[in-house]
Order: C-alpha cells, then sequence, then structure tokens
C-alpha cells in the first residue's frame, strides 16, 4: 500500500483544507506506452469513487483508483512547496 511522509500529509491536509468540497486528493493513472514510466493525475475530491483504496495518514486523505493502486504499491508518496508555493510530489521505493 502506497505510504505518505510526514510533509506529504502535511500539505495533502493543507490542500484539501483549502478547497471546501475536498477531503482529499485522488490519483489517478494515466494512460501511456508500456515502455513509458507511469504518468498520474492528482485532483482533489471530495471522496472516495467506487473502486478507490483509501490511504489515510496523519490526518490525510488519499484516494487511488485501481491502476494507481496497483502502481503505487510498493511506493512512498512525499512532497514539497517551493518559495511561490507551488506543490511537488514524488515517488520513491518504500524501504
Amino acid at each position: 500500500m502506497l505510504n505518505l511522509t510526514e510533509n506529504a500529509s502535511t500539505v495533502v491536509k493543507g490542500i484539501a483544507d483549502q478547497i471546501p468540497e475536498a477531503s482529499g486528493l485522488r490519483i489517478t493513472a494515466l494512460a501511456t506506452e508500456e515502455a513509458q514510466p507511469p504518468s498520474f493525475d492528482v485532483a482533489p475530491a471530495a471522496q472516495a469513487e467506487p473502486g478507490d483504496e483509501v490511504v489515510e495518514a496523519d490526518g490525510a486523505t488519499v484516494y487511488l483508483d485501481g491502476d494507481a493502486a496497483q502502481e503505487l504499491d510498493d511506493k512512498v508518496l512525499d512532497a514539497s512547496v517551493d518559495q511561490e508555493g507551488r506543490v511537488e510530489f514524488a515517488l520513491a521505493p518504500q524501504g
């Protein structure tokens, strides 16, 4: 199952707090060529959609569609915010 770092949990909670109808973020796997690394869409979400896996960590909620859940099963999600306030997410293998 996807794990979240403390930074990722803080950023996810912060985004959800800023958007009234959002309770967390939803990660959706995007279709890519087989040779390409997977890519994902990340967007605020009010709730899980049917078939979503729900990851909760330190008060943050992330919804993963079925394909994203499979791709990210052995990953750790990290996040940072730059000086302009832009959020960047990064994935790493679990330790």
